[in-house]
């Protein structure tokens, strides 16, 4: 089983894009991409130096744009599944037929502008916590009034907020790890970005998709996608959500994946993967240079088919930091989507929680009154007709 890896922000390199140029029509897609984006893509990646390209407005959709570039080299039969990483969750979901390139593309643009527009309204940051007992880390973080906002596995959770506490982390860090400030402009899938999630919310209504014509797994829970509406609507909340890279690794594990091939730019999925699913197959696509490695893993692993790898079982997740309260609805019982299930108290907010599908509610993973971070697991739902 191979599954196809979309990266995100943080892996851009200067002059990253200039390779794929060689492909057939690739400048005339790079410019029509650019029209989408109202940014001059062609010079962003090949002539900007890194300051240039690490302006979350312009990270963004330069990444999806190259990644969707190379994808369109590949024959992506042979991937049984996709996984992105933060904003390569939107390549993920054109490779996996959900959104057309072009929405994805022009997604990309308004997520990292009003992301970046986010970041100036308030003094925050993000740092990486290496090493230490992930359990620690993570309270840890949380003591400091911090979000555990990357989950990546391999010993790599990433912290944000603001600035003050960040600063409190590093000076009385967990036991056996250290902190390093992260060169971002804010914090990234945290509460602070709820301005984006909005602008992007204001969107949905005019997108077409379609269900995933293969597993996609979501950066939420590590779960597969069941339909584009669904995957939309995680889009859009993924913005203010942490990203639980290490969810879909334990997923791929789970589901006994073989290979993995990421789309450039390369190189830190493809490594997280190395790290946590031993003896798989990796291709890391950097350069046209590595298409024919990827041709060669693509068709020696096709045929796996989703039904037969699909998880039988859903994770609901806490939508904000905050204190749960139950609703009324105990272990077995039957709910359907919509209904219902408690809620998240938060200092700003209550944010209500529901049933994602139709199924059985087969137990809460938390108890009434217990404090989560957002993406924290909160119940485990069988959807109908998975058992």
């Amino acid at each position: 089983m191979l599954v196809l890896l979309a990266p995100g922000q943080g892996s851009q390199a200067p002059g990253m894009l200039g390779p794929w140029l060689t492909q057939p029509s690739a400048t005339a897609k790079i410019h029509w991409m650019s029209t989408l984006t109202g940014l001059d893509l062609l010079h962003l990646g090949t002539a900007a130096d890194a300051e240039q390209i690490k302006d979350t407005a312009v990270t963004q959709p330069l990444i999806v744009s190259l990644g969707l570039l190379a994808a369109a080299a590949l024959d992506l039969d042979g991937a049984s599944a996709t996984v992105g990483h933060s904003v390569g969750e939107l390549t993920a979901a054109v490779a996996a037929g959900v959104l057309h390139p072009d929405t994805a593309v022009a997604l990309s643009a308004v997520r990292g502008r009003e992301m970046a527009a986010a970041c100036a309204l308030a003094d925050t940051g993000m740092s990486a916590v290496l090493g230490g007992d992930p359990d620690d880390v993570v309270r840890r973080i949380t003591d400091c009034g911090l979000t555990a906002a990357n989950r990546n596995g391999a010993g790599q959770i990433v912290a944000a907020g603001h600035t003050d506490r960040l600063e409190q982390l590093r000076a009385e860090p967990p036991l056996k790890a250290r902190v390093v400030p992260l060169p971002v402009a804010g914090a990234f899938h945290t509460e602070y970005m709820a301005p984006a999630e909005q602008a992007l919310a204001e969107l949905t209504g005019g997108i077409r998709t379609n269900d995933p014509d293969r597993l996609l797994l979501s950066n939420a829970d590590g779960t597969a996608v069941q339909s584009g509406a669904e995957m939309l609507d995680r889009l859009v909340r993924q913005v203010t959500a942490p990203v639980r890279f290490d969810s879909c690794l334990a997923t791929m594990r789970d589901l006994g994946v073989t290979a993995v091939l990421e789309l450039p730019p390369a190189g830190t999925l493809a490594g997280l993967a190395k790290r946590e699913l031993k003896g798989i197959e990796i291709v890391a696509l950097k350069t046209p240079a590595d298409l024919p490695a990827a041709h060669d893993l693509l068709a020696r692993h096709a045929g796996a088919h989703q039904a037969e790898h699909t998880p039988d079982w859903r994770v609901i997740v806490a939508p904000v930091r905050g204190t749960v309260q139950q609703a009324n609805v105990g272990a077995g019982a039957d709910v359907a989507a919509g209904t219902p299930l408690g809620t998240v108290i938060s200092k700003r907010e209550e944010v209500h929680v529901s049933a994602t599908y139709d199924g059985v509610l087969a137990e809460w993973l938390v108890e009434d009154g217990d404090l989560v971070d957002a993406g924290d697991p909160l119940a485990r739902l069988y959807p109908a007709g998975a058992r």
